[in-house]
């Protein structure tokens, strides 16, 4: 389910024909059974990821800057400032280090001896040309850089960064920048068109060879974690449907797939899964439309559904309820206000629910809802058409709320309608995502007055066009606050504010599906090591690269 919307391997492969009826035999436990049969060319030192879908063959685009770009990009380019999916937590990389005492600029130091893949000097010269350029050519700024930054300059190693006003969260945005060389990327151009078929970087990781049908990277000897890395070829074939997942002896895929144990985990005695919380699946009402502007409506909503059942329906018991936190957890534990009650889960309570419906001037008759003009109430959840999970998500909302008398009925666009649909405000109640490892940023991005369009303008944060006071103010003085202690005690009024107002009604976790394989390499990251999230994209590879170790072989720290 789309907890970001990054490139992945699909976001869940619907299957058809032979594919279909092998992994259903497998599954159901008829005599027929897929089993993975490893390509005997690949070594022991090769990784094969599955981890870049083709459509059904690869181009060759690994421009960082462009949203079709090669997902592993992220191997040959790294950022300043490493951020973990799980947590938000942050590690130094081409940073080795940044002050951050004003919360209107921030310093970063560069690590000492990073050469790119052809043997340049990494510099401060660099950064500074990746930012400008991503200002001239504002298209590449996927991330909006410029949009926290006033300007940035160097004396030496140490580069310092003038933020447009008091912003502390900035210095996640701007240490996930992907810094690229400017004795290169200088002579571009258009960057923004420009595919850079033939990369330099300074990850560990180079292009060695590529065809439509399947490319290969090798180690970069001379990147400054060389050490860490026990991994020397990694391949990643165009051909990434479940079928071949399940039998082609991949080491590592980022999947949803259903019955995993009876498939992925039968067909090879090595191939595990993880599969921890990457976002928050709920109901996301327009705060512009009736009668979802009341509060007493949502709160209604929220106490009549059992987001376990919900869950459960949903994504076959792998996630669990969502409390009405905006936190994801376990992952931010250490974030959650000790004083909500059973970590934000609200019990489903039908009399309750009735109750609340009534304070808001609706009616119940003992069988059917009835809204304030006497009307049966009927409600339409918008969902994405072939999103198969949110799908039945809805089915089984449509069934818990048929028992208190409300109507419900689906729409499901295809998956850009639905889109462009929530952006514009075209909706009344919809399935959506949000939240994520930034506890900060999550709760911004869905509420923040800042981003606020009316219906029929578009929004890409925000879209459910919620407006609070209180809210603008607790996320206004998190900007201007450098204080960690200070920092967790305005988070938790963010918490206490997603819990009393319900912004949108939590379900279930979405997952981040990470299917991994230890027979060759060991160390990866799972319930007991959760060092960053198992997805093959973003910045979760580079951790797992330098911990990863030949089967056998200590795993790295």
């Amino acid at each position: 389910m789309p907890s970001t919307n990054t490139p992945r391997v699909g976001r869940r492969t619907l299957l058809t024909g032979a594919s279909a009826a092998l992994l259903a035999g497998a599954a159901s436990g008829c005599s027929l059974q897929v089993r993975s049969r490893p390509d005997p060319t690949i070594g022991a030192d090769t990784l094969q990821i599955a981890g870049d879908k083709g459509n059904p063959t690869f181009t060759a685009n690994f421009n960082p800057f462009q949203a079709n770009a090669r997902t592993s990009v992220g191997l040959i380019y790294e950022p300043l400032i490493l951020l973990n999916p799980l947590d938000g937590s942050m590690d130094p990389w081409l940073a080795a280090d940044w002050d951050q005492s004003d919360p209107s600029s921030v310093t970063m130091t560069l690590r000492e001896g990073v050469t790119w893949s052809d043997g340049t000097p990494l510099t401060a010269d660099d950064v500074l040309f990746t930012f400008r350029m991503l200002k001239e050519f504002p298209a590449n700024d996927l991330k909006g850089v410029w949009g926290h930054l006033d300007s940035l300059e160097a004396d030496g190693s140490r580069i310092r960064f003038t933020l447009k006003g008091s912003d502390s969260p900035a210095v996640g945005i701007l240490g996930a920048t992907l810094i690229v060389p400017e004795h290169i990327w200088s002579d571009v151009e258009d960057p923004t068109t420009w595919r850079n078929e033939k990369p330099v970087g300074s990850g560990p990781f180079t292009l060695a060879s590529f065809t439509p049908l399947q490319y290969s990277m090798d180690r970069f000897a001379d990147h400054w974690a060389a050490d860490d890395v026990d991994v020397e070829h990694i391949v990643f074939p165009a051909a990434t449907g479940e079928l071949d997942v399940v039998t082609k002896g991949y080491d590592w895929c980022y999947s949803f797939m259903s019955d995993v144990d009876a498939t992925w985990g039968a067909a090879n005695a090595h191939n595990r899964h993880w599969f921890p919380p990457g976002g928050i699946i709920g109901l996301h009402p327009n705060h512009d439309k009736a009668p979802f502007d009341d509060l007493d409506v949502r709160r209604g909503l929220a106490l009549a559904i059992d987001g376990d059942a919900v869950g459960q329906a949903a994504a076959e018991g792998y996630m669990d309820e969502a409390g009405q936190t905006g936190l994801l957890l376990p992952n931010q534990e250490d974030l959650l206000d000790p004083s909500i009650p059973d970590k934000g889960i609200i019990a489903q309570d039908a009399k309750a629910a009735i109750a609340s419906f009534e304070k808001a001037g609706f009616t119940h008759d003992g069988s059917v809802m009835r809204t304030k003009d006497g009307d049966p109430f009927t409600l339409a959840i918008t969902t994405a058409n072939g999103y198969t999970d949110w799908l039945r998500a809805v089915q089984e909302v449509q069934r818990q709320l048929g028992k208190i008398g409300i109507e419900v009925t689906i729409s499901a666009p295809q998956a850009a309608a639905y889109e462009a649909a929530l952006s514009d405000g075209d909706f009344t109640l919809a399935v959506g995502s949000s939240n994520g490892s930034d506890a900060y940023q999550g709760y911004a991005n869905l509420l923040s007055s800042e981003y606020y369009q009316p219906v029929g303008k578009t929004s890409q944060n925000n879209r459910i066009r919620f407006r609070d006071e209180e809210v603008d103010d607790l996320l206004r003085r998190y900007r201007e606050s450098v204080d960690e202690d200070e920092q967790t005690e305005i988070i938790h009024g963010l918490e206490q504010a997603f819990y009393e107002k319900i912004p949108i009604v939590s379900l279930y976790y979405g997952g981040l599906w990470g299917l991994y394989n230890d027979g060759r390499f060991t160390g990866w990251p799972d319930a007991e090591d959760p060092y960053t999230a198992p997805q093959t994209y973003g910045s979760s590879p580079l951790k797992v690269l330098t911990r990863l170790r030949r089967a056998g072989k200590e795993s790295a720290s």
